[in-house]
């Protein structure tokens, strides 16, 4: 099995050589083609990713994530999450490496096994960087109106916020 992941890439290339060979395609100017795109498409976003990088850094250097957090914590109690999970559920929405970051330390003080590193586990897995994903994907093709993505996709998680306590207690703690 693991020698049909190594193979699958290199032969899904030679496919499509063969396939653009068969149908007359200039396999090189089209690859060049794609090529100069997608480099067009990666300067297009960068300064929202940029953006996006810088805001996410300033928030955890100031120390502004943890006095949200605690401002939360009412809520988050209410709702039955862990207060040390807060930060991950304010972070998670704008960036999946800095997410990423807080489950690890949170993995590190209370144990990936505790109840605090379930909850964490299941809304890091259950949520999705709505922000990070609507500035590159939008960014890409232009799009500056998002409409209802953004609403949608923290509705999304906060019923992730909502289900991961209990998912937890039901299939860990009954």
């Amino acid at each position: 099995m693991d020698k049909l992941g190594t193979l699958i890439l290199p032969a899904a290339a030679v496919g499509i050589v063969v396939f653009c060979l068969f149908r007359k395609v200039p396999v090189f100017d089209a690859f060049l083609t794609g090529a100069k795109q997608g480099l067009k498409t990666s300067i297009d976003i960068l300064p929202t990713l940029i953006g996006l990088i810088t805001g996410v850094a300033m928030l955890q250097a100031s120390g502004a994530l943890d006095l949200l957090a605690k401002a939360l914590s009412p809520l988050t109690n209410l709702l039955g999450l862990p207060p040390a999970v807060a930060p991950l559920v304010l972070m998670k929405p704008v960036s999946g490496s800095g997410s990423t970051a807080i489950l690890t330390q949170i993995f590190e003080q209370y144990g990936a096994d505790s109840y605090t590193g379930r909850v964490a586990s299941v809304l890091s897995g259950s949520t999705e960087t709505a922000f990070y994903c609507i500035a590159v994907y939008y960014g890409s093709i232009g799009v500056h109106k998002t409409r209802h993505t953004l609403p949608a996709a923290l509705a999304g998680d906060l019923a992730a916020c909502l289900a991961a306590p209990l998912a937890v207690q039901f299939l860990f703690y009954r």
